[in-house]
């Protein structure tokens, strides 16, 4: 049984490994807002426990175990999400801080029970594959939408940054999980994108908003 301050450890050094192998006490102090020592003093608590593996000067990389408990955090933390917003009618930009205080439910069974209720999702309300029961997450295959060239046309899978400014942004221009997108120009400046959302009025969005879309062809 783990505390909700090392589910939260467990799910952020989970994320760091995407970037950085083995992950920075820095780093993860960094992501959770706290001090190293702090960090330090919970490495040794996780270490004890058997679910993460620390290196001195080097960092810490999760055990086949703390892996699996990592996605099962965040296996909660999805399927919340998408209760929040199909079920309780939040908005997407509203459910990522709520379902951080839900996704430390214990209950194994209610959230099959949630699962079962909302008929088995496989991504949350921002593209983000829902592991399966047994911790096992399938890969996103998608690209970043300031890859595409002028003239080409995706459609929206994904949002990389959780950010609520940048989701409320979205929801302005009118882009949302599953919206047609053809990109029309590149402007050599700052490296925006002029392009047409489900066939509509052309926009404008910065780089670092196409940095954060994810997309298909």
């Amino acid at each position: 049984m783990f505390s909700h301050s090392e589910e939260n450890y467990l799910k952020t050094i989970y994320h760091l490994s995407a970037k950085q192998k083995p992950v920075s006490t820095n780093a993860i102090a960094e992501a959770l807002s706290t001090k190293p020592a702090s960090v330090t003093d919970m490495i040794k608590k996780l270490n004890s426990k058997s679910v993460i593996h620390y290196q001195k000067y080097k960092g810490t990389t999760l055990t086949a175990e703390g892996e699996k408990e990592a996605l099962l955090i965040i296996r909660k933390h999805r399927l919340w999400e998408v209760f929040l917003l199909e079920k309780l009618n939040f908005n997407w930009d509203e459910v990522h801080e709520v379902a951080e205080q839900l996704e430390h439910i214990k209950s194994k069974r209610m959230i099959e029970r949630l699962d079962q209720f909302l008929g088995f999702p496989k991504h949350d309300p921002h593209g983000d594959p829902i592991p399966d029961k047994n911790g096992e997450l399938r890969d996103l295959e998608a690209i970043k939408l300031s890859t595409l060239a002028i003239n080409d046309e995706a459609s929206v899978v994904a949002v990389k940054d959780e950010n609520s400014s940048l989701l409320q942004y979205l929801d302005k221009v009118g882009i949302g999980i599953g919206s047609k997108i053809q990109v029309t120009d590149k402007i050599d400046f700052d490296e925006s994108l002029e392009i047409k959302i489900d066939g509509r009025d052309k926009k404008i969005i910065s780089a670092l908003v196409s940095e954060n879309i994810l997309v298909q062809e």
